[in-house]
């Protein structure tokens, strides 16, 4: 038996009352592994590179920067 076939049989025999667990567990599970996009490994590049801008400030303080610019 697969283990697709296994969880399926499992999912069977789950009461309704717990099956919303389940099924949140999955959806996050069911997420497709994303490979990061063009502009974002360019990204990755610059900053390898020395380019860019790091920031290590608080999420406050990268807002009130980026209304500044």
């Amino acid at each position: 038996m697969s283990n697709r076939d296994f969880a399926k049989s499992l999912i069977d025999q789950i009461p309704d009352s717990r099956l919303y667990y389940v099924i949140s567990y999955l959806q996050g599970a069911a997420v497709p592994d994303e490979t990061p996009n063009a502009e974002t490994l360019e990204a990755f590049a610059e900053l390898e590179n020395g380019g860019g801008h790091r920031f290590s400030g608080s999420t406050e303080q990268l807002f009130a920067e980026l209304m500044e610019g």
